[in-house]
C-alpha cells in the first residue's frame, strides 16, 4: 500500500506527467500530455475507482468518451452483461457492475495495451473468472495487459511475469513460474509477514459489555427478511454472505440511507427510526462504505477529514470532548500514513485514505461502526493495521458490525459471526470455532454439519 502503483498508472495514461525518465510504445519514445494522447497510442486504463460520471447514464457515459455503441454491446455479451439498461443512471449501478462498465469501455477501445488497476476488488467471483478470461484471449491476439492485484492467487494464474513496487521502486521482476506467493509477500514487504492469527485478535480486546445495537425483524421488500441481531460493547460481529444476497441493503438500512418495510433498530437498547443517515450519526451510528471516496472529502487535507465528525455541532450533541487539535495529531500518529498531515487526502493511496475513513472514528469516539468490505484491495500490510484499528476501537468499547469479502479473515478479526443467505440469517457462529468450510456451508443456504 502507498508503493506508487496507482501513481505509475497514471503516469503511463496521461494522466499525470512524469518527472523524469522514458516511456516507449513499439520502441519509440512517447509523451502522454493528457490521457487522449495515451488512448492514440493505443493504451487504454480501467483505474481503481471508477471513471464514470454518475449522473449521466451508461449511454450518455459511452457518447462522451466517443465509443462506438456497437462494439461497447459485443463487449458488454461477451462479459454476461448483455442485459444491461443503457439508459440506467451510473449512480443507480452496483459498483462491480459500474467496475465491468469501465472495462468494457475500456476493451471497446480495441488497444493494444490494457492497464488494470485492482480491477477485481469490487467484483464478483463470476466477473472475476470473466476478466481472467479476457487476459488469456488478450494474450492470444497478441496484445499486452498490466494488472495490478493484492490479490497475489491471480498474480500466479493469469500473469507471465511479476514486477514488484516497494517505496515508489521497482524493487524485483520475477517470473511467475519460478516464484511461489510467499516470495511475492517478501519482496512486496522487504520482510516476511506475519500472519493475522486467533492470538492476536484477542490481544488488547476488553471484555464485552451490554448490548449496544439491536436490531429486530428488520426487512425491505425481498432484499433483507426479518433480521434480528445484537452487537454488544466491545464486540466485532462478522457478517457472512455470498454476493447479493442482502448485505448491502442491511447496511444501507442500518446506516439510515434507506428505510425498512418492517422492524426496528435499537441504539442502547432504545428504539430509534433512521429516516436518513443524519439521523444514524447522530445516534452515534456511522458507516464505513465499501467505496471509500463516500466517505471522503478529497480536496481537504488527512488532518481536515479526520476532524469532520467533530466540528462543532455535532460536539454539541455528541459531547464529545473539545481537545481537537490533540486527537487529531494523536490519530494521525497512530494511523502511520506516510505523508504530511496536510497533504489533500485524494494524493494518498487507497489504503492510506481508508485508513483515514476509520481513523476519523478513533477522533471522534463514535460507539457503532458499520464496517462494509473495509480492506477490499488493499495489500496485506494495511489489512493488518486496519483489522489493529478495528481491535482498538472495541477494546475501546465500540460495537462494530464488519462485513468483508475476504472469507478466510472472519474468524480471525470477529468474535462471532452471522451468516445471510437470500436476506435472512441462516446461521450464526462462535469465531473461535468458524471455518471456511462452516462458513461457506451456510452462506449457501445448506445445513452446517455439527
Amino acid at each position: 500500500n502507498g508503493a506508487g502503483k496507482s501513481t505509475l498508472v497514471k503516469i503511463l495514461a496521461g494522466v499525470q506527467p512524469a518527472d523524469a525518465g522514458q516511456m516507449f510504445v513499439n520502441g519509440q519514445p512517447v509523451i502522454f500530455p493528457a490521457p487522449i494522447d495515451a488512448m492514440a497510442a493505443g493504451i487504454a486504463t480501467v483505474f481503481q475507482d471508477p471513471a464514470l460520471i454518475p449522473h449521466l447514464t451508461v449511454a450518455e457515459n459511452l457518447r462522451l468518451s466517443d465509443i462506438d455503441a456497437a462494439r461497447f454491446k459485443e463487449w458488454l455479451a461477451w462479459f454476461d452483461l448483455g442485459d444491461l439498461d443503457l439508459s440506467a443512471l451510473v449512480r443507480e449501478l452496483p459498483l462491480d457492475t459500474k467496475r465491468m462498465v469501465d472495462l468494457t469501455r475500456a476493451v471497446a477501445r480495441d488497444p493494444h495495451v490494457l492497464l488494470l488497476d485492482e480491477i477485481t476488488a469490487a467484483l464478483t467471483a463470476d466477473q472475476a473468472e470473466r476478466v481472467f478470461a479476457l487476459l488469456t484471449h488478450w494474450k492470444g491476439l497478441g496484445r499486452s495487459a498490466v494488472l495490478i492485484t493484492h490479490r497475489l492467487a491471480e498474480v500466479m494464474r493469469v500473469c507471465d511475469r511479476a514486477t514488484i513496487l516497494r517505496d515508489g521502486r521497482n524493487v524485483a521482476l520475477l517470473e511467475t513460474g519460478s516464484v511461489n506467493e510467499h516470495q511475492l509477500v517478501e519482496a512486496m514487504l522487504g520482510a516476511p509477514v506475519q500472519p493475522v492469527t486467533q492470538d492476536n485478535r484477542s490481544n488488547g480486546r476488553t471484555s464485552q459489555g451490554q448490548i449496544a445495537f439491536e436490531v429486530r425483524g428488520l426487512t425491505s421488500r425481498h432484499l433483507v427478511a426479518d433480521v434480528s441481531f445484537t452487537v454488544r460493547s466491545g464486540e466485532i460481529l462478522g457478517v457472512v454472505a455470498l454476493e447479493g444476497q442482502g448485505q448491502e441493503r442491511l447496511f444501507e438500512l442500518l446506516s439510515g440511507d434507506r428505510q425498512p418495510t418492517a422492524g426496528e433498530i435499537l441504539v442502547g437498547e432504545k428504539p430509534r427510526r433512521f429516516h436518513s443517515v443524519y439521523d444514524a450519526v447522530r445516534e452515534g451510528v456511522v458507516l464505513v462504505p465499501g467505496d471509500r471516496l463516500l466517505a471522503l472529502l478529497p480536496s481537504l487535507s488527512v488532518r481536515q477529514n479526520l476532524a469532520v465528525p467533530i466540528f462543532n455541532q455535532l460536539r454539541r450533541w455528541l459531547g464529545i470532548p473539545t481537545n481537537e487539535p490533540q486527537r487529531v495529531a494523536n490519530a494521525i500518529g497512530r494511523l502511520s500514513i506516510d505523508t504530511r498531515a496536510a497533504s489533500q487526502v485524494r494524493r494518498l493511496s487507497g489504503g492510506n485514505q481508508q485508513k483515514v475513513v476509520i481513523g476519523r472514528w478513533l477522533v471522534a469516539g463514535f460507539r457503532t461502526l458499520l464496517c462494509f468490505d473495509p480492506t477490499r484491495g488493499i495489500d496485506i500490510q494495511t489489512k493488518r493495521e486496519i483489522y489493529a484499528l478495528l481491535r482498538e476501537l472495541a477494546a475501546n468499547g465500540a460495537a462494530i458490525l464488519l462485513y468483508t469479502s475476504e472469507l478466510a479473515e472472519i474468524p480471525l478479526v470477529c468474535d462471532r459471526v452471522i451468516v445471510l443467505h437470500a436476506g435472512r440469517i441462516v446461521d450464526e457462529q462462535a469465531a473461535a470455532t468458524a471455518t471456511e468450510s462452516s462458513l461457506l456451508t451456510a452462506a449457501h443456504g445448506l445445513e452446517v454439519a455439527v
